[in-house]
């Protein structure tokens, strides 16, 4: 075979999963804003009825994991954008929707703790075990996300030409 056709014949490959792609990230981002847009109606709803019935408590826990779910989905798209821009994945925005979901959880179960001491000790036990973790995470991944901006920042910057 000819290395010149050959050449030619990568660069097609190449290109065609390129577009697909493009295709693919186009697709997920479609899907990821609807899920936002969808999420965000039926948010403001139940914003709606929770002040009509009082604000209790639980309507508002479950109006705050809605509303973190809501910036999750967000960082995801921005994830994408990113990703369909520059066609290559960055760390960052993932530890940042990591980091999301890790404090909604840490907020959800938190603010279950009052109806947890009417249950059996073992749950309890339990529910503070996954907030020691979810801790755990939590710095974990702040400490990720410093030390990725830290390297990001010692890059040296290229001369424009």
């Amino acid at each position: 075979m000819d290395s010149s056709f050959e050449q030619k014949l990568r660069n097609g490959v190449a290109l065609a999963f390129s577009h697909f792609e493009d295709v693919v990230y186009v697709g997920l981002g479609l899907m990821l804003a609807y899920s936002a847009a969808a999420l965000l109606v039926t948010g403001a709803g139940a914003l709606w009825r929770s002040v009509a019935a009082g604000a209790p408590v639980s309507a508002i826990v479950q109006l705050l994991d809605r509303s973190l779910l809501v910036l999750m989905i967000v960082e995801l798209l921005y994830t994408v954008k990113v990703s369909f821009r520059e066609h290559a994945l960055e760390p960052e925005p993932f530890l940042v929707v990591g980091l999301i979901a890790v404090t909604r959880r840490i907020l959800v179960v938190t603010a279950e703790f009052s109806q947890l001491v009417e249950k059996p000790e073992a749950t309890f036990q339990r529910a503070m075990i996954e907030v020691g973790l979810l801790t755990v995470m939590v710095l974990a991944l702040v400490a990720s996300l410093r030390l990725l901006r830290k390297a990001k920042a010692a890059e040296p910057t290229p001369l424009p030409r």
